[in-house]
């Protein structure tokens, strides 16, 4: 269809953007009526139970799991680019010590833009399929190694160096604490990171995706799909899911707490989410991660979750309303020993796997990604005011 001006016209879209389809990808997708969503072929939820991240790693930037060899040969290579440059290093302190009103995930985008230009990440439009990938790689190895130092350099603590003989999710928690983790700790952290390595097309994927469409480099693509994250409503939410377990205390006081907020409008952190009308696949697997723990937190978590599901039921008839992957990553970061401010960094740390295969997909169409708007001000031209 044409406009009056021979232009095409724009067409209308929802809010948000909900249902839109807006390119083809290989890499996954969320079915939220059937409550699945997969990467690649693979069910996500199976991965996260069967194999380790670097596993997931090498089947989202080169469309296959690797065998035996190539497995060993990934993790040594992806290990060797945890170390960050002298001069990164050095800046580190001031990134830290500048940004520690807002945590490791702002300074995280001031640390990432300067690996970038000191590793010399070229846009890449300007790249072919390699030298994007290796751009990528180096990027996605450096994120838990920036992440950790952050959080140490703002508590006053030296960074812990990365160990080239521990996979991801372990070294993580290595250089997080400076102890090496317990390897069942390890693994539950390892669980959750591949379960939020991608997720559709949500608000930080297609922010680098866009990014990515103006051939700019690696660096730049995440810096911008960091500061999607950042927002509440869309990374922010295991800490503060966790904060409403502190909040309610106790389970005599459930009722009485959810009710009050949902009769007034708020927002219970921890459920519903905009794509799933079923459970969160995400949200099961975790909790049986928290239960493979035990204790006084899980069974405190499996209560509230009975109890708002059912009022939700109540007083929200017909929505189908459950825990999102918020609820239960909290207690299951909680359980491992991660502090609360560093539950969204963490979902970075792996997130930035699924931004990444994103970027690379989005980097073989030279297209630019330019939507329109529908203007609704005054009716233009209008007399400029005279000067008075």
């Amino acid at each position: 269809m044409l406009s009056t001006n021979g232009a095409a016209a724009p067409l209308d879209a929802p809010r948000g953007l909900a249902g839109v389809v807006v390119t083809e990808t290989e890499l996954g997708d969320v079915r939220g009526r059937e409550g699945f969503y997969h990467y690649r072929q693979y069910s996500a939820v199976e991965l996260a139970e069967s194999c380790g991240f670097e596993d997931v790693w090498h089947l989202m930037f080169h469309g296959r799991l690797p065998d035996a060899a190539e497995r060993e040969a990934f993790l040594a290579g992806t290990a060797a680019l945890r170390r960050l440059p002298d001069e990164v290093r050095a800046a580190l302190p001031a990134v830290a010590r500048t940004g520690a009103p807002s945590g490791p995930l702002a300074g995280l985008r001031t640390a990432l833009s300067l690996l970038g230009a000191s590793a010399g990440f070229r846009p890449v439009y300007d790249l072919g399929p390699e030298g994007r990938r290796a751009d990528a790689l180096a990027a996605c190895a450096a994120v838990p190694t920036l992440l950790t130092a952050l959080h140490r350099l703002g508590r006053g603590l030296e960074p812990v160096e990365p160990r080239e003989d521990l996979p991801y999710a372990a070294n993580y928690l290595y250089m997080l604490t400076g102890s090496e983790p317990d390897p069942a700790r390890a693994r539950a952290v390892e669980r959750y990171l591949v379960s939020t390595v991608d997720h559709g097309f949500n608000a930080s994927t297609f922010t680098a995706r866009v990014i990515a469409s103006t051939g700019a480099d690696v660096a730049a693509c995440l810096v911008g799909a960091i500061g999607a994250l950042s927002g509440p409503l869309h990374g922010g939410a295991p800490s503060r899911a966790l904060d409403t377990l502190d909040a309610i205390g106790t389970p005599d006081r459930i009722d009485s707490w959810i009710r009050q907020r949902v009769l007034g409008g708020e927002r219970i952190m921890g459920f519903g989410h905009p794509v799933y009308r079923t459970e969160d696949p995400r949200s099961r697997m975790l909790r049986s991660v928290a239960e493979d723990f035990g204790g006084p937190l899980v069974e405190f978590a499996v209560e509230v979750e009975a109890r708002v599901e059912a009022i939700l039921a109540e007083l929200k008839p017909g929505r189908e309303l459950h825990t999102n992957v918020e609820f239960y990553a909290g207690v299951v970061m909680e359980l491992c020993g991660l502090p609360r401010e560093m539950f969204t960094p963490t979902f970075c740390a792996a997130r930035v796997v699924g931004w990444s295969a994103n970027i690379l997909e989005q980097a073989r169409d030279s297209k630019i990604i330019r939507p329109a708007a529908r203007y609704v001000g005054p009716q233009p031209p209008q007399p400029l005011p005279k000067a008075s």
